[in-house]
């Protein structure tokens, strides 16, 4: 993966460059699933906090759970959830742009002092073309794009993961590098200038 590769992972449609990685442990909370699902995921999401060499946590001190994935059948749904408009600000107007965009899924992030994510809310909406993927694919798939703040752009033209010889289902080995290198103490938590991208990719050099 080349440095530009890498900047327009990150390379908003505006024009902006903004890099966010998690600056606490994770503590993840799924509603809307049955228990067979819910296992899978969690496997999913200590998959890949095991990856970017990150931590998961039971509660986090200021928030509880500060991971929010939320399984439903209708936009609708988001309104009828109790005290959800406390913690994603401008809540119905969102929820009419989502029925209007027919998307099946939005992510929003809460950032701390230094830039760092401190929460994310996740939002899948089982319509028909994601009821027909298996819950370790969207498991995964959401996962690798909460783990850090990529580009609203970054996966519209090929999804984050493949299918391995064996029909396995594995993250893609270029995207596993970006996360591992995103999460190196020696990068910033977060980032606002196109040269970082430079700088992820000569630390994604560095462990190969």
């Amino acid at each position: 993966m080349t440095p530009e590769d890498v900047t327009a992972l990150f390379t908003r449609a505006d024009g902006q460059y903004l890099f966010a990685r998690w600056g606490r442990p994770i503590a993840p909370v799924v509603f809307g699933v049955e228990d067979a699902t819910l296992a899978t995921v969690k496997g999913a999401a200590e998959a890949v906090v095991a990856l970017a060499g990150h931590q998961m946590a039971e509660t986090d001190p200021e928030l509880g759970s500060n991971l929010m994935i939320f399984f439903l059948r209708d936009w609708q749904e988001l309104l009828e959830t109790p005290n959800l408009d406390r913690l994603v600000p401008d809540l119905a107007p969102l929820v009419a742009r989502l029925q209007e965009a027919g998307a099946n899924q939005y992510r929003f992030f809460r950032f701390d002092a230094a830039g760092g994510i401190k929460a994310a809310f996740v939002f899948v909406r089982m319509d028909e073309e994601l009821s027909k993927l298996p819950a370790e694919t969207i498991a995964l798939s959401q996962m690798v794009q909460t783990i850090l703040l990529w580009s609203d752009t970054a996966f519209a033209g090929q999804s984050p993961l493949a299918r391995a010889p064996d029909g396995t289902l594995v993250l893609r080995p270029a995207i596993a590098e970006v996360i591992r290198a995103g999460y190196d103490p020696v990068l910033p938590v977060m980032a606002a200038d196109a040269s970082h991208a430079l700088r992820l990719a000569a630390r994604m050099g560095a462990m190969q």
